[in-house]
């Protein structure tokens, strides 16, 4: 490539119009000088030539300015066509993109929108259960509720009893009927939980040294009530179960106050949150699974005896048969004995009779003989 061709055409151009002036004013020149005087005829010659010089000079350049103006027209559109593409196709794109975020958009908002609301729900709950738990009464019965719920997931029908009275006309929430030892197991489903509110209230450090106080003190005096109304001597195991539905009230008791558990130990009452109460309930389930099979043990091993006294009377008969067929087998062989001995009487029976008759031909022959004898001698001698 030239170094013209290099040139940018801009320049080419500004640099025609340069060439152009500069020839107008040498034409101008010339004109003077010919005008001033005829001598300056081989100057003005020259001046002459190196203007059509200039001037054919002039032409290839505005000829080459044509062709890189066209080279540089056919370029431009050569390239706003591939920008007019690419901008079609990053559009294009950018559309597509844009029409899946959108739609990304539109599904996270509609889970967005789906969250709030379960987050309303939520907050609608936790302010009826704000509701339920401010009300001793009401609060009382979600205790129960609870209490049955996970009783009944975790035991038998046969080993619970709601609204149990007991012998000294105490009402227990719920009684647990276990085998003698422990007994039965009454349990209570409500909690003191005015004070723990005015715990959790309090900012100063001295209002609520005081609130966790009257909070433990409130705790033991509902400790003392379960003592004494469900532990029956006799007729109930010697503790009892006081039920909190409630873990960060358990957590409390346990962080801040165990004092309060230690004292609820020695009375015989244990104080149990849902999870707590879920692990009792299963040592239970497990330990009326033991009674059960201890139960069918004793079933079992009385059956066995059973079955041993009947192997033992079939051994007995077994030996009386045996006896019997002794017995039965000697008076065969003594059956067999005689029958032998008629058989050999009746075989000596029959030799002596053939004996006899024998002996009887015999004299009865010996008899005959002289008789015949002495007949025929007669008849001869006739």
């Amino acid at each position: 490539m030239s170094l013209l061709e290099q040139i940018d055409p801009v320049i080419l151009i500004a640099l025609g119009a340069g060439l152009l002036a500069v020839f107008g004013a040498l034409i101008a020149l010339i004109v003077f000088l010919r005008a001033q005087s005829g001598s300056t005829g081989v100057l003005a010659a020259r001046i002459s030539q190196i203007a059509e010089q200039h001037i054919m000079a002039q032409d290839r350049m505005a000829e080459r300015l044509q062709g890189q103006e066209r080279a540089l027209t056919d370029m431009v559109d050569r390239r706003l066509g591939d920008v007019s593409r690419r901008v079609g196709e990053s559009l294009q794109q950018q559309s597509t993109r844009s029409a899946t975020t959108m739609n990304d958009l539109r599904e996270r908002l509609g889970a967005i929108k789906a969250a709030q609301e379960n987050i309303t729900r939520l907050s609608q709950q936790v302010v009826s259960l704000q509701d339920v738990l401010s009300n001793k009464q009401a609060r009382g019965a979600f205790g129960e509720v609870q209490l049955e719920d996970q009783v009944k997931s975790a035991l038998p029908p046969s080993a619970y009893r709601f609204q149990a009275k007991l012998g000294n006309g105490r009402i227990a929430d719920c009684v647990l009927d276990l085998p003698n030892p422990p007994g039965s197991i009454a349990v209570d489903a409500k909690f003191p939980l005015e004070s723990y509110y005015a715990l959790r209230a309090a900012k100063e450090d001295g209002v609520r040294i005081a609130a966790r106080k009257a909070f433990g003190a409130d705790v033991l005096k509902h400790v003392k009530d379960i003592a004494e109304r469900y532990i029956v001597p006799g007729e109930t195991a010697d503790s009892a179960l006081m039920f909190l539905p409630s873990e960060a009230v358990y957590a409390e008791l346990h962080a801040e106050l165990p004092e309060v558990i230690q004292k609820s130990h020695k009375a015989r009452v244990y104080i149990v949150s849902p999870t707590t109460l879920m692990a009792t309930l299963n040592t239970i389930r497990a330990v009326l699974k033991d009674a059960q099979m201890r139960e069918q043990a004793g079933l079992i091993l009385a059956e066995v005896g059973k079955m041993a006294a009947d192997v033992g009377r079939l051994n007995q008969r077994v030996d009386n048969l045996d006896k019997h067929f002794g017995l039965a087998e000697k008076d065969l062989r003594e059956i067999r004995v005689s029958a032998g001995k008629v058989a050999r009487r009746a075989e000596n029976i029959e030799e002596m009779e053939l004996d006899e008759v024998e002996t009887a031909d015999d004299a009865i022959e010996q008899t005959a003989a002289p008789k015949l004898t002495l007949a025929f001698e007669k008849g001869e001698g006739e």
